[in-house]
C-alpha cells in the first residue's frame, strides 16, 4: 500500500501563519509520538540564544528572547533544550574566559540576567530604560544567519546596568517603595539559604579584582590564596583578614549578593513559565568547577593534580580542572559524606535546582578519573600542553595512582566499604555513583536511566565494569561515526554535539562520506525496510548518493527514528559558516556563535531557497515516520494486514507532514 496524494487544506506560504501554527505543532508532535520519540532535544548553550529585543552582546536562556526561541522549538515538536553549564565565567587579566566548562558550579552567570525586565514595574524600575538603551544596541541584521557574542563588551554593559540597579534598589527601599519592599523580602529569604557561600564568593571577587585574575595560585600572597582553608582551621591571621575584607568591601559584596539573587529569581521564573508550556531544560553538570569554587573549598581537592584525558600516541589532554580528593569523599563505612563528597552533592543539587533533567559531563570523571601531576606539564606560550617526547606528562587513572604513603589514592585506610571488583582490581572511587550521584538524581525526581550520560571517552576496565555492567546506564551514540541499527535502544542519539562541526560540513570530508555510518546504501535501506517500497528505496538511494545535502537529510531522518535524540542548534538552523566550539583548541572564535536576532526570517528564507541547509522538520519527520511504519511491518507475522492498518492510521498524518514540508519550501 503506497502513500496517497495529500489533501491541501490551506494555502501554501513560505512561513507558517499564526493560524497554521497549531496544526503544524500538532502534526509534528503526533509524528514524534507515533515514532516513539519521548525526548527530542535541541542543544543550545545559554550564550547562544538570540537577542530579539535590546542586544546586550550575549545571549540568555532566561529572558523574553529565550521564550521566543523556545516557542519556535516547540512549534516543531521539540520538547527540551540542553544548556551548557550556566555558572559565572572565569576572569583572567580583566577578560572573560568564554568557555562555560570553566564556570562556577554555584554562582549564576550574571550575563544571563534579562536587563529589560529590570526596567519594569515588577522590579520597581531599578534600571532606567534610558540607561538600557544607552548601553545596549538594537538588533543588527546582516547576511549571516548567526551573530557572535562579545563577552567583554557584555561584561561592561552588565557592570554598569547592575550597578545602577542595585543603587536604585537601595534608594527605593529606603523610601519604602512597595515593590522594593516586596523584592527585599525575597532577597532576605534568598540570603537565609545562601549568605555564607555568597559572602565567600564576594570576597573572592574582591581579591580577583585586586590581583587582576581568578587564578589565585598566581596572586603571590599565601594568606589570600589559602584564606578560606586557613579560616576553617581558625587561623587568627585568616580570621582578621576575612573580617577586614568583609567590612572594607561591604558595598561590593552586598551588591554581588543582590545580583546573584536577581539572576536566580529570573531563572526560577523562567522555569515556572516553561512548566506551563510543557518545555524542559536539561542542565549540564560540568565535571570541573571554577577557580572560585576551588578556592572556597580547597580542602575537598587533591593538591598537585588535575583532570585530563588520555590520548593515543601522544601526551594526554590536561584540563586544568581540580580533582576531588578520593580519601575525603566519605568519612566512615556508612558512607557518610566527607568534604569532597559534600561538595560533589552540593554541586549536583545546584545543577538540578531549576532544570528538569541533566547531562553528566565526562561520566568517566565520576568513576575512574584520569589525573595528571601538575609538575609534569609543560605549556607553550598559548597555554597548550607541549606534546613532545621530551615532555612525558605523568598521568594515570585514579585506581592506578599511589600517594606519598605508598597506598593507592582511592584506597581508604581507616575503614572498609562496598566496592566494585573487576578482574581482581578494586576501585573505591566508583562509590561516587551509587552513593552520591544516583541518589541525588532520584531526590530531584530524575531516573538515572533518563539522564544524559556523556560517555564518549576512553574506556578503561573500571569504567566499563561500573558504568555499563554494574549500573547498566545509557550512554551517547554519536551518529557521526555510528549507525542506529544495533546500537543500544536506551541510548541518547546525536549527529553532532556542541563540539562538532555542522553536519553539512561533516559530509564534505571523504572519510565521512565513505564511512559505514553515512553509507547511502545503508541509509536508504534503513529508512525503507518494507520491500513494497523497493522502487522508492532505489530512487532515494540514488538521490542521497549524488547529493550531499540529501544525505545529511537522510542522516537526520535516521536520528529521528530513535527514542531520545539531540540536535545542535547550528544543524537545525543551517548555520554552516562557523563552528561553535572545536574541542581541544584555543581558537579565538570558540564559544562565541550566537543565533541571529532575525533567526526566524533566516530559517524560513533558507528552507525556501534552491539549496537549503537548515532542517525542514516536517520533511525529515515524514521520512522517519515512514521508516518506523516499515519497521513495524517487518516485525509483523501478517505484513499485509499490518501495512493496511498502519497506513489507514497514519496516512492522514503523513499527508499533513507533506503539506507543511511544502509550506516551508515555497
Amino acid at each position: 500500500m503506497q502513500i496517497r496524494a495529500i489533501n491541501n487544506f490551506v494555502n501554501f506560504k513560505r512561513r507558517p501563519t499564526t493560524n497554521e501554527e497549531p496544526a503544524l505543532k500538532s502534526a509534528c508532535n503526533r509524528a514524534f509520538n507515533a515514532i516513539g520519540s519521548t525526548d527530542r532535544v535541541v542543544i543550545t548553550h545559554g550564550s547562544c540564544f538570540p537577542s530579539t529585543d535590546r542586544d546586550c552582546f550575549v545571549g540568555s536562556p532566561y529572558g523574553k528572547s529565550a521564550r521566543e526561541y523556545i516557542k519556535f522549538l516547540a512549534l516543531y515538536g521539540f520538547n527540551a533544550n540542553q544548556l551548557g553549564p550556566a555558572g559565572e565565567l572565569e576572569m583572567v587579566s580583566g577578560k572573560i574566559k568564554p568557555s562555560p566548562y570553566n564556570s562556577s558550579a554555584f554562582a549564576k552567570n550574571l550575563l544571563f540576567i534579562d536587563l529589560q525586565e529590570l526596567t519594569s514595574n515588577k522590579y520597581g524600575n531599578i534600571l532606567s530604560q534610558e540607561t538600557l538603551v544607552k548601553l545596549s544596541q538594537a538588533p543588527e541584521f546582516t547576511d549571516n544567519n548567526y551573530d557572535l557574542s562579545d563577552f567583554d563588551e557584555a561584561k561592561f554593559v552588565y557592570d554598569k546596568a547592575l550597578d545602577e540597579s542595585y543603587k536604585n534598589f537601595k534608594s527605593n527601599l529606603a523610601k519604602g517603595q512597595p515593590q522594593a519592599l516586596l523584592l527585599n523580602r525575597e532577597f532576605v529569604s534568598f540570603l537565609d539559604k545562601h549568605d555564607k557561600r555568597l559572602t565567600d564568593e564576594g570576597i573572592f571577587k574582591v581579591l580577583s579584582k585586586t590581583y587582576g585574575t581568578d587564578d589565585f595560585d598566581t596572586w603571590g600572597n599565601e594568606l589570600d590564596e589559602n584564606l578560606i582553608l586557613s579560616l576553617k582551621d581558625n587561623d587568627k591571621k585568616a580570621l582578621e583578614r576575612y573580617r577586614n575584607l568583609k567590612i572594607q568591601n561591604k558595598y561590593d559584596i552586598d551588591k554581588y549578593k543582590f545580583e546573584q539573587f536577581i539572576a536566580t529569581k529570573q531563572i526560577k521564573e523562567n522555569q515556572q513559565w516553561r512548566k506551563s508550556s510543557g518545555f524542559r531544560y536539561i542542565s549540564d553538570f560540568l565535571v570541573g568547577c571554577s577557580k572560585m569554587d576551588y578556592w572556597r573549598c580547597k580542602d575537598a581537592f587533591l593538591q598537585g593534580y588535575q583532570l585530563g584525558a588520555p590520548e593515543h600516541g601522544r601526551n594526554p589532554q590536561a584540563w586544568d580542572i581540580p580533582v576531588l580528593n578520593p580519601r575525603k569523599l566519605f568519612i566512615d563505612a556508612d558512607m557518610n559524606l566527607g568534604v569532597a563528597g559534600q561538595f560533589l552533592k552540593d554541586k549536583l543539587d545546584f545543577a538540578l535546582e531549576f532544570c528538569e533533567n541533566v547531562r553528566i559531563d565526562h561520566a568517566m570523571g565520576l568513576i575512574e578519573p584520569f589525573i595528571i601531576e601538575d609538575d609534569s606539564i609543560l605549556y607553550d606560550e598559548e597555554g597548550n600542553v607541549v606534546n613532545t617526547s621530551e615532555n612525558p606528562v605523568n598521568g594515570h587513572y585514579m585506581s592506578e595512582m599511589h600517594a606519598s604513603d605508598g597506598e593507592k589514592l582511592d584506597n581508604y585506610k581507616n575503614f572498609s566499604c562496598d566496592h566494585w571488583h573487576n578482574n581482581g582490581n578494586v576501585t573505591y572511587y566508583s562509590n561516587v555513583m551509587n552513593k552520591i550521584v544516583i541518589p541525588t538524581l532520584r531526590e530531584h525526581g530524575i531516573s538515572e536511566k533518563s539522564a544524559v550520560w556523556e560517555d564518549i571517552c576512553s574506556q578503561p576496565n573500571v569504567f566499563t565494569q561500573v558504568f555499563y555492567r554494574n549500573l547498566n546506564l545509557p550512554g551517547l551514540t554519536q551518529l557521526e561515526w555510528s549507525r542506529v541499527e544495533f546500537s543500544p535502544k536506551e541510548n541518547w542519539y546525536l549527529v553532532g554535539s556542541h563540539d562538532s562541526i555542522p553536519a553539512q560540513n561533516m559530509i564534505k570530508r571523504d572519510w565521512t562520506k565513505n564511512s559505514e555510518a553515512w553509507n547511502h546504501l545503508y541509509l536508504a535501506g534503513y529508512l525503507h525496510q518494507d520491500n513494497i517500497r523497493s522502487d522508492e528505496r532505489n530512487e532515494f538511494c540514488k538521490k542521497i548518493e549524488l547529493n550531499d545535502k540529501e544525505r545529511v537529510k537522510a542522516k537526520f531522518a535516521e536520528l529521528m527514528t530513535t527514542k531520545k535524540f539531540q540536535i545542535s542548534f547550528a544543524d537545525l538552523l543551517g548555520i554552516t559558516d562557523i563552528t561553535y566550539n572545536i574541542g581541544g583548541s584555543n581558537r579565538e572564535e570558540n564559544w562565541k556563535t550566537r543565533i541571529s536576532s532575525d533567526f526566524l526570517d533566516k530559517y524560513y528564507e533558507d528552507l525556501a531557497s534552491e539549496s537549503p541547509v537548515a532542517i525542514n522538520v516536517p520533511e525529515v519527520l515524514k521520512i522517519a515516520l515512514k521508516a518506523k511504519i516499515d519497521m513495524k511491518i517487518a516485525e509483523s507475522l501478517d505484513k499485509d494486514k499490518t501495512r493496511q492498518e498502519l497506513y489507514e492510521k497514519y496516512q492522514p498524518l503523513l499527508n499533513e507532514l507533506e503539506h507543511f514540508e511544502k509550506v516551508l519550501k515555497i
